[in-house]
């Protein structure tokens, strides 16, 4: 690698992984702002909300924030190969003495990078399940429209359905009425004729007692 001995090529990638960076922190506090501002047109439905700029209409957000995503792992990808190239300059031969202060600012340069990538898709994630959420709360909503839209209709189909199921509701409860009389009836003049014919066995036996006694 041309020029890889020298100082000026470590202050080159130092300086490209600060400019990096920096592009890196405005693109990912407008990122996070647009994710919040989708979230809160949705919540007020396209109310006020304290920021006095108006807020965007959620399929420009949408498209923005698939435009933010793809320049922001761009970013990201650009910052990796710096910090590749970082690394490979402190195992280069030449550069034993200063490889302390190399590797100390070359972590630094690398924890910055995890923390952009961990709050670029966190973010995201957030975004994401935003839209989601809010996608199905608008297809329910939707669905509720479209009945109450055909609510004429609707309700009275439903109050004739509800008329006919309440009358057979009714005509099988007097089905079950008439059935429970009729067992209780016919258990009563069973035991009635049991009864009878215990009197009528009685009655005969005293009969004979009293025609023997003649």
């Amino acid at each position: 690698m041309a020029g890889i001995g020298g100082s000026s090529y470590w202050e080159d990638l130092r300086k490209q992984a600060r400019q990096l960076e920096n592009e890196l922190d405005l693109k990912l506090v407008s990122f996070s702002k647009l994710c919040t501002s989708y979230s809160s047109s949705r919540d007020g439905r396209g109310g006020e909300t304290s920021d006095a700029t108006p807020l965007l209409n959620n399929s420009t957000q949408d498209r923005m924030f698939d435009t933010m995503s793809v320049e922001i792992e761009q970013l990201l990808s650009k910052l990796t190969a710096v910090n590749d190239k970082m690394a490979e300059y402190t195992n280069a031969p030449g550069s034993t003495s200063l490889n302390a202060a190399l590797m100390h600012t070359l972590q630094r340069h690398r924890d910055i990078l995890q923390d952009y990538t961990h709050e670029f898709h966190k973010t995201k994630a957030n975004f994401l399940a935003i839209r989601e959420r809010e996608d199905l709360l608008g297809s329910v909503r939707k669905d509720i429209e479209t009945y109450k839209s055909g609510s004429g209709v609707n309700n009275r189909r439903t109050e004739l359905f509800l008329k006919e199921h309440e009358h057979l509701r009714n005509s099988d409860r007097l089905m079950d009425d008439t059935i429970s009389i009729a067992m209780a009836t016919k258990e009563n003049m069973t035991s009635q004729r049991g009864f009878l014919k215990s009197i009528q066995s009685r009655v005969n036996t005293l009969a004979s007692i009293l025609h023997a006694a003649h």
